[in-house]
């Protein structure tokens, strides 16, 4: 599978290793790309190959795998990258984008960087969601009992299941809904996805109320489906929003307000104590 560590993977070595030996042949080693005089190649093709055959999700598989996808591979793969989209204002990744556009101007790129930092587990990466599915899916159970002890597990480790729930969409997420069809048809839903399944009908069970799977949780099992390296899963769940970001950004610098602030009218709220004083010192008094 792409997501399998290469048998050829050198044992990390510790830095002492080369400061003791003097030998630092093998410090710097990569097996992504080699660049020498005329000639580039990316793992192990011919750079100029891959740009006239390949589209970009091919690409960008194959820097990531190691391998080119075949057409069910690539398929799969592109509907993770297009999922994302947009969704307004409901992302912390937006937000802090355009806040950092709106004091720097001048530039797309430290806004992007903001927008990418605040895309973590809370704000809707798929890499927490695709670990718990893979835990599960390792224990070799059926996946009614496994899901069962995969909530007990969760709910005890942050008392919430990584994967479901969406502070606007309640019945279902209109993304996963056409996301996991699509999956499905693809043969792209496949042990991770029915654990996944498996999970929120057992939580619905237990809570008498339906929390859908979110997207994070769809393309959490979807990549982990795939194969791939929890790592790549939560750096594409990042980069994938990555157009939409840019998208805010520019709309943000062309058209918004310089320097972005929260007014006590949109929710900005003072909890500290009332006013105060230092005591008055000796050469105060009187």
């Amino acid at each position: 599978m792409p997501g399998d560590k290469p048998k050829s993977k050198r044992t990390k070595d510790h830095i002492g290793k080369y400061v003791a030996s003097g030998n630092w042949g093998e410090y710097w080693t990569t097996r992504i790309s080699q660049a020498q005089s005329g000639r580039i190649h990316v793992r192990g093709y011919p750079v100029e190959e891959l740009i006239e055959k390949l589209s970009y999700t091919q690409s960008a598989f194959l820097l990531l795998t190691g391998e080119v996808p075949d057409e069910r591979q690539a398929a799969i793969f592109d509907l993770v990258l297009r999922s994302g989209m947009d969704q307004q204002f409901i992302s912390a990744a937006v937000g802090a984008a355009r806040f950092t556009a709106s004091a720097s101007p001048e530039s797309a790129i430290p806004a992007l960087a903001s927008g990418i930092l605040a895309s973590g587990s809370v704000t809707g990466s798929p890499q927490e969601p695709a670990e718990m599915l893979m835990e599960a899916v390792s224990w070799k159970i059926d996946a009614q009992e496994a899901s069962k002890k995969t909530i007990d597990i969760w709910m005890e480790r942050r008392g919430a299941v990584p994967g479901l729930g969406h502070p606007l969409h309640k019945k279902a997420e209109p993304r996963v809904v056409v996301v996991r069809r699509l999956a499905q048809e693809l043969g792209g839903w496949c042990q991770h996805g029915q654990f996944l399944d498996a999970i929120e009908a057992e939580v619905e069970r237990r809570k008498a109320k339906r929390i859908p799977i979110n997207l994070a949780g769809a393309l959490g099992a979807i990549t982990a489906d795939l194969g791939l390296d929890p790592l790549i899963i939560g750096g594409l769940g990042a980069m994938s929003y990555g157009m939409a970001l840019l998208a805010h950004i520019t709309e943000e610098v062309r058209e918004g307000v310089p320097l972005r602030i929260i007014p006590d009218q949109l929710g900005a709220h003072y909890a500290g104590p009332k006013e105060r004083h230092l005591p008055k010192g000796k050469d105060e008094e009187g």
